[in-house]
């Protein structure tokens, strides 16, 4: 075990390395030139869809049911202990690069739900679609679409899954007391309530969930900067001057190299968003719509509210602290760092938001499992699917998963390769949807 620990640790260093990073981030910035800067200009049009309905549209929920499934499945960990790890090894620049990465990384997100709405299919358990569809029939890849499928199935067992329980217990567990078991068992009553009813299901509760626990936290954060308006300047100072110099070790912060930030930046930003994974458009593959644009300026919202607000939030509260400097570990930098503030209840908020955040990404994943796992075996099996999906759920709450976490990082970046070759072979079709959607909104 301890050998096949060490090659999976090896090959997840070794997909998620540099040229990795550069694809991803590459191929932000090849759409966002071809697509001339959509996400900018767009993103006041793309805030409005949000809200819009169709009821004549075919899939199964609004818009705004698959962005909130698809925050689900990014709003998590990552924007708590991701943001305070990317300081912590990057230093504030790291920042910085989060938000080049969160700015490109739209045009990707975009380009994904074009081509998920495209080519999803119809089946018995309503829209399917994403990257193992638009490989199929877009590009006459079935093998790689399988791959893709393979790939996520197992994903979602691990990354949306069983490490997501396991970090909602050891945080209660450890601030709370609270039995693994216990926090197991009822994370595992939850899911099954939400999930055995599908997408429809899991739609409506995280239309519900997600808009709250965004909410709650970003109010906290921003009532914590209004208490330190002095400060913020300075935080800001910190991000843009060290995005392009080197941080200074001092006190117990070790110091980061400008490699580094962005090193850490775009891995943390990536990590974040999900922008270029192909997991997202198998979310918006299920909404109400009957044109692809549409769904996809709602989809490109998804990394703007998840890296450039959520994600901001956090970085702000730790750099107005000094904890970061001080060589306070990355996993409890930013309840220490909201604690400072605003005491017991700014701990109490950061643990709450974790288990929420973690609670959706297992709601969110358990959906793109399902489609993947739908891909290899059939739509007959779906049902068999969410059973051991919720049964996962307890596993993953009582065992120890350092296995876990690199398998589920090799998975991901594997799911990866499969989709940027998608989106990069079919950006003609993207650019063709996209003209013929904004000449006629001209109009």
């Amino acid at each position: 075990m301890e050998f096949l620990e060490k090659i999976v640790s090896v090959l997840s260093g070794i997909v998620w390395g540099p040229p990795m990073l550069i694809l991803l981030v590459g191929t932000g910035i090849y759409l966002t030139i071809i697509l001339k800067g959509m996400q900018f200009w767009a993103l006041p049009h793309a805030l409005k869809l949000i809200f819009h309905k169709e009821p004549d549209g075919k899939g199964e929920i609004s818009h705004f049911a698959a962005l909130m499934t698809a925050l689900a499945a990014t709003v998590g960990i990552g924007n708590i202990v991701g943001v305070a790890t990317a300081i912590t090894l990057g230093g504030p620049g790291a920042v910085f690069w989060m938000w080049m990465t969160g700015l490109v990384g739209m045009a990707t997100k975009y380009s994904e739900a074009v081509l998920a709405v495209k080519y999803r299919q119809a089946g018995h358990h309503g829209y399917k679609g994403g990257p193992m569809y638009y490989l199929t029939y877009g590009l006459n890849m079935p093998r790689l679409g399988m791959a893709f499928a393979v790939f996520t199935a197992l994903a979602a067992f691990g990354i949306g899954n069983m490490t997501q329980a396991n970090a909602v217990a050891q945080i209660l567990n450890t601030q709370m007391a609270i039995p693994t078991w216990v926090t197991g068992l009822v994370l595992l009553t939850l899911t099954a309530l939400v999930i055995l009813g599908g997408i429809k299901s899991i739609g409506r509760f995280t239309s519900f969930l997600v808009p709250v626990m965004i909410l709650v936290y970003v109010s906290v954060a921003l009532v914590i900067l209004a208490m330190n308006l002095d400060k913020i300047g300075g935080a800001f100072g910190l991000i843009f001057g060290h995005a392009f110099s080197p941080a200074a070790a001092g006190g117990g912060f070790a110091g980061a190299t400008i490699a580094a930030a962005i090193r850490y930046g775009v891995a943390r930003g990536v990590f974040s968003n999900e922008s270029g994974l192909g997991s997202a458009p198998i979310a918006a593959a299920a909404a109400k719509t009957n044109d692809p644009v549409r769904q996809a300026l709602v989809s490109m919202t998804q990394t703007f509210i998840d890296t450039l607000v959520v994600c901001t939030m956090t970085a702000l509260i730790i750099l107005i602290s000094p904890f970061w400097k001080e060589g306070v570990n990355a996993g409890t930098l930013t309840m220490q760092s909201f604690g400072l503030h605003l005491g017991s209840f700014g701990t109490i908020v950061v643990v709450i938001s974790t288990a929420l955040f973690a609670y959706s990404t297992i709601l969110g994943w358990s959906y793109y499992g399902e489609k993947a796992f739908e891909y290899i075996f059939g739509e007959k099996k779906v049902r068999l699917y969410r059973v051991i999906f919720i049964a996962f759920v307890m596993v993953g709450a009582m065992m120890k998963l350092s296995f876990v976490w690199d398998f589920s990082d090799l998975m991901n970046g594997m799911m990866a390769i499969p989709n940027l070759i998608a989106l990069l072979l079919l950006s003609k079709v993207i650019k063709s949807e996209t003209n013929r959607y904004f000449d006629v909104f001209k109009k």
